[in-house]
């Protein structure tokens, strides 16, 4: 077995922000990963170690040496390489060229099936691991991408932060590294205070040892300190809450390198102040993690992790209040500026807000909004109190945009209207339609609590998916500033809960608005482009809910877009099949058969006293099943629809075996293929199911 050695690369530097650094740990371990391939130098495990000051990959086994390799090319036949007197042909140079070898080292030999042939034999020897490694730890220093990086001194070299060592190691052996001013070595260095100064690392095993003995951990093991800290203060609080977003911990863990879970305290009077504007404070701002009672409520304390002497944790937390307090105090200000302003003020200020350059101002985007609020309220069949509040709600919707709490803490638009609208007397209804109506704001997300809400919601939605339609600018594979998917999604989402309104009624309501304001557009298009768009949305949900592709196609060939319906008759449409796919299939074998002779220019109208008993037979069963059909689809039961279906298949079979269909009679074959026709409309109300494999395919 060769021999092999483990391998350290540790780029060190001066502290790197948090978000490149995550994604600077993932370059990093392709980066070695890859190059080790392109050398050839066979290994084990790759691992990559991080923290603030350092990017380190420790790679096991890796080996002294490549190993040595014996090449062998079969080249032209030998009668083709060589001529009568036995010189190199073109053919003979080319290929000897082609492989680095000179001609007359080509060697002859009979091949497998008996004719002889020209080989090239190269031998590659073993080349040794420590020229390599140099190669490559130099190249991953400078191919790893940051979103800005840096010079220093004289240097013209970059790195995200300016480098300050390089340990770099195979085995116990330096591996010789040069990257601008920095020359690698077998030294590492510890915390700027706990640990400072420079450390040996004997060898790649040793290293994260070293690093822990100079209070230096791991963004796993940091992680881990972290939440057993928070962990054993939720304990002592008797069941508290320590709010940690994954978003913000994740910076936190590489903020440090030798956690210290520690509690601050802020003032009791900032309790009054929205305990969002609050938190977010905290944590956008000064990534402070907020504390919880058990019954939910925000305390007065909140965690801060440090990365300091203990000795000093005293001076670290009075640090981090006074910070704290100067920010909760602008909240503090800017809620209660922000109050003495009345919200009808707030919404005509609107006007000098543009939403988007061909649609107006947000206050035109509120007018509309109301419209569609009433219109959805309506056709859900609220009461004349919901309806009247869901018009209020939409007209304060957007009011909060121009307040200085949301100029500064964006995040909470909406939540912070709701307070202002509670605080200005408004419904309970219209306060919790306010706070949720950009709910839901991704897949999956929490909808509106109130009917109210998803009523105002469905309308800021819907209205923004049209009107960026009607201007020419939908979402593409790249863009999607004004987010029309997700907003395509949460209204789906948000009228399957609703019985009542209908989705094409409504996007000819929002295209209704915005016409009336004088946004130029073609109506017809854009109403058929955003139809389609809500298909393409409505079969990729359910695909994901388990329903077969080509059910789904066969749904929405027929033009459902109302997304109860397009769910609800998909599945019915698989039950159907699944229960008697047999009878089934027989029948989609059948309508395409009608199908495909049927000729709808002609119409449906026929002529019964050209038509025989199987005809006739058809015929009083097309009556009868689209009686049933439409009977079902009026009362949502879609599974009863396909059943109706599946009832025509006894009398499609009589006529094709009875019924020669391309009569010489010129009238009696169109008669007949108008009865077609009048067959295939019965399917049209419910799926196309042509699109439905067919038996033995």
């Amino acid at each position: 077995m060769a021999e092999t050695r483990d391998f350290l690369l540790e780029i060190g530097s001066e502290e790197l922000p948090s978000a490149p650094l995550a994604d600077a740990v993932r370059q990093m371990e392709r980066l070695v990963t890859d190059g080790l391939a392109e050398t050839g130098l066979a290994h084990g495990t790759v691992r990559v170690v991080s923290t603030p000051r350092r990017l380190a990959a420790i790679v096991c086994n890796v080996a002294v040496e490549t190993e040595e390799i014996h090449e062998e090319r079969r080249g032209p036949a030998a009668h083709i390489a060589f001529d009568e007197t036995g010189a190199p042909t073109k053919a003979a140079l080319g290929f000897a060229r082609k492989n680095g070898v000179d001609a007359g080292e080509l060697v002859r030999r009979v091949g497998p099936d008996g004719n002889e042939y020209v080989f090239a034999e190269r031998n590659v020897p073993a080349r040794p691991a420590l020229p390599l490694l140099s190669e490559l730890c130099e190249r991953v220093i400078s191919s790893i991408k940051w979103p800005r990086s840096q010079r220093w001194g004289s240097e013209h070299v970059r790195y995200g932060r300016p480098v300050r060592w390089i340990c770099a190691l195979l085995g116990g052996e330096v591996v010789p590294v040069t990257y601008g001013d920095v020359t690698s070595s077998n030294l590492t260095y510890g915390h700027r205070v706990l640990g400072p100064g420079a450390h040996e690392v004997a060898a790649p095993a040793a290293y994260e040892g070293v690093l822990e003995r100079a209070h230096v951990l791991g963004a796993e093991r940091r992680a881990e300190v972290i939440r057993e800290g928070i962990a054993r203060l939720e304990q002592e609080r008797g069941g508290a809450r320590v709010d940690t977003p994954k978003r913000v911990f994740d910076e936190v863990v590489n903020l440090c390198e030798w956690p210290r879970v520690l509690v601050g305290t802020f003032d009791e009077e900032f309790l009054s102040v929205p305990h969002e504007i609050i938190c977010e404070s905290m944590l956008s701002h000064q990534r402070y993690f907020p504390v919880y009672d058990k019954d939910g409520g925000l305390t007065r304390e909140f965690v801060v992790v440090g990365n300091a002497d203990p000795a000093f944790d005293a001076n670290v937390i009075d640090g981090n209040e006074r910070v704290v307090r100067a920010r909760l105090d602008d909240a503090k200000f800017f809620y209660e500026e922000d109050l003495k302003v009345p919200l009808d003020d707030f919404v005509e200020r609107l006007s000098s807000v543009v939403f988007q350059e061909k649609l107006g101002t947000v206050r035109q985007k509120v007018m509309r909004m109301e419209r569609l609020a009433v219109e959805v309220a309506t056709e859900a069949g609220a009461d004349e109190q919901a309806v009247a509040d869901a018009r209020r709600a939409a007209h304060l919707a957007k009011a909060d945009l121009v307040s200085q709490a949301v100029i500064e803490f964006t995040n909470q638009q909406g939540v912070m209207g709701g307070y202002y609208a509670a605080a200005a007397g408004e419904g309970d209804a219209v306060c919790a339609a306010i706070r949720d109506h950009y709910r839901p704001r991704f897949a999956g997300d929490d909808l509106p609590e109130g009917a109210v809400g998803t009523y105002v919601a469905i309308a800021d939605k819907l209205d923004t998916i049209c009107a960026m339609f009607a201007i020419g600018e939908p979402p593409t594979g790249s863009s999607d500033p004004f987010a029309v998917r997700r907003a395509a999604i949460g209204v789906i989402a948000m009228l399957r809960t609703l019985e009542g309104p209908r989705l094409r009624e409504l996007i000819s309501c929002a295209l209704d608005g915005l016409a009336e304001q004088g946004v130029e557009f073609d109506r017809a298009d854009a109403r058929a482009q955003v139809e389609v768009y809500f298909a393409g949305r409505l079969a990729q949900i359910a695909k994901d809910e388990g329903v077969s592709h080509d059910t789904i196609e066969a749904v929405r060939a027929v033009g459902v877009v109302d997304p109860t319906e397009f769910i609800e008759r998909a599945r019915a449409l698989d039950r159907a099949r699944a229960d008697e796919p047999e009878l089934f299939y027989d029948l989609a074998t059948a309508y395409a058969r009608a199908a495909h002779i049927a000729d709808r220019s002609l119409g449906t109208d026929v002529d019964e006293s050209l038509m025989g008993d199987a005809e006739r037979h058809l015929l009083d069963a097309c009556a009868a099943g689209g009686d049933s059909v439409d009977a079902a689809l009026a009362r949502g039961d879609y599974f009863a629809a396909c059943e109706a279906l599946a009832e025509l298949r006894e009398p499609i079979d009589r006529f094709f075996d009875d019924v020669l269909v391309m009569d010489s009679d010129t009238g009696v074959r169109e008669n007949r293929i108008r009865l077609l026709n009048r067959f295939a409309s019965v399917f049209d109300g419910v799926a196309d199911v042509a699109k439905l494999p067919r038996k033995g395919k």
